[in-house]
């Protein structure tokens, strides 16, 4: 990525408000000293990998989690969809939290009530519980993930900060990936609470090293904007809550009243963002097309993988599988999307993201088309290279995906623009979620019908992806 412009310079020194020198942006250009910087380097990606694993560690446990709790697949999936209810609707608040209080102090806050939640988790006796907990993590990997990139600006130079945001893309890819694969090593040798326990001493070394390598940032001067946050939370809220009765019978005067309150308080929200200077929901960047469109074509894509990651342990497992069998088999999937995504990397120096997004989506909706029609019959190795098919064309797409979204965006504004890409995929992972519960409470072949949803969502992405390649506006810095 290109050093920032003067012009740049100011407006961050515009946004961060009057900070002393120490605190100043243009005082820490040169990021953090290389032995400090790599320490950061090292408990962001703890963080980021722990928060993130935590996503789709339990879809491999979940058929265990539901027979031991005594709970349907449809209700089990929640244990999934609460952390990441929680997540989406914490945020924009915890980042602009971000803003007025310190990125580290948010950081680490979360983290320690992350290792907390985790612990809660382990000792769970009930759905009730679990869940509940569940939903306390994900206010604790809220407080992570909403800072991360503010946090990355600071730690790496700034002629080396696309390597940094390079750095974060794959960790983040070969994490949400990974957790089927982690979760069958455990299950191998313990019971389920241990994909929760584990996390506890993780945290504490991050903590550890965070408290010393994590770099001091600037405050904003502005009052935390509690009526945006509010509404923030009510329209996603409500959209979540709409989305959860798709899995069960609801009286239709109820649904109408959902989408009436998520339709209002999202209208609300967005005309008071409009007047805002320092936005709690970055709609100014949303007016770009190419941000937009990079935005929708990541969202599509996480609904896929979620759609997938979900259903495929129910799929494989019906199919005659352990849930051991079941996370080996996964394997595949993210070992190619740990191997294709630094690859993308550099082809995005040379290539359009729209036509590797649109190469790669298609690539990974086949992959999921040709999971669907999996048999009892199918082979080991018939599993493995449509699993590695469908996790090559995920990596493929999304670091040239995540670099468009922040080059699209006026450097000053960088940092709207990643939580903006956080919220994407988060939402994307709380649709995908409850479009399973609800094939999954409604279909027979609910989790073959949600494989298929997710090839289909995928090639959504594709079509959405290539539009990029058409003859768009181009933002001005």
């Amino acid at each position: 990525m290109d050093a920032l412009p003067d012009s740049a310079y100011a407006a961050d020194t515009k946004l961060f408000g009057q900070c002393s020198l120490k605190d100043n942006p243009l005082a820490t250009l040169d990021g953090l000293p290389p032995p400090q910087r790599r320490w950061a380097i090292l408990t962001i990606g703890l963080a980021i990998f722990i928060t993130v694993v935590d996503q789709t560690i339990v879809n491999v446990a979940l058929p265990t989690i539901g027979a031991d709790l005594k709970i349907d697949a449809s209700s089990s999936v929640w244990i999934v969809n609460a952390y990441q209810v929680a997540i989406m609707l914490s945020l924009l608040p915890l980042a602009s939290a971000g803003d007025i209080l310190g990125y580290k102090r948010v950081y680490l806050a979360g983290l320690a009530l992350f290792g907390l939640a985790s612990l809660g988790c382990a000792l769970a006796p009930s759905l009730l519980m679990l869940t509940s907990m569940r939903i306390v993590q994900g206010l604790g990997a809220a407080g992570v993930m909403s800072v991360n990139m503010a946090l990355v600006r600071f730690v790496h130079p700034i002629n080396r900060l696309g390597h940094g945001i390079g750095i974060n893309a794959v960790v983040i890819a070969a994490s949400a990936a990974a957790g089927p694969t982690i979760a069958s090593s455990i299950l191998a040798f313990a019971p389920w609470p241990w994909l929760f326990a584990i996390n506890v001493p993780i945290i504490v070394i991050a903590i550890s090293i965070g408290i010393y390598a994590l770099p001091a940032t600037p405050r904003t001067d502005h009052p935390f904007d509690v009526v945006s946050a509010i509404l923030s939370a009510v329209a996603f809220g409500t959209l979540i809550i709409f989305l959860d009765t798709l899995s069960r019978p609801t009286a239709p005067a109820l649904v109408a009243a959902e989408i009436a309150l998520t339709l209002l308080s999202g209208f609300v929200l967005y005309r008071r963002q409009t007047r805002i200077r320092l936005p709690l929901l970055p709609v100014d960047l949303l007016r770009l097309p190419m941000f937009t469109l990079s935005i929708s074509t990541s969202t599509c894509s996480f609904i896929a993988q979620t759609l997938a990651l979900i259903a495929l342990p129910f799929h494989l497992q019906r199919l005659g599988h352990s849930a051991v069998d079941t996370g080996l088999l996964m394997t595949p999937w993210p070992l190619a999307t740990a191997l294709f995504a630094p690859i993308a990397g550099k082809l995005s120096d040379r290539y359009p993201a729209g036509l590797l997004g649109l190469l790669g989506l298609a690539a990974f909706g086949t992959g999921l088309a040709a999971l669907a029609v999996l048999s009892a019959d199918t082979t080991t190795p018939d599993i493995a290279w449509r699993m590695a098919l469908a996790g090559a064309g995920f990596g493929l797409y999304q670091s040239p995906n995540n670099r468009t979204i922040q080059a699209a965006a006026p450097r000053a504004r960088s940092g709207g623009a990643s939580g903006m890409q956080a919220m994407a995929r988060l939402l994307g992972q709380t649709m995908g979620g409850a479009f399973t519960a609800f094939l999954l409470a409604r279909f027979v072949s609910g989790p073959a019908a949600a494989v298929w949803a997710g090839a289909l969502f995928a090639v959504l992405g594709a079509v959405v992806s290539a539009i990029r390649l058409t003859d768009l506006p181009k933002p001005k810095d």
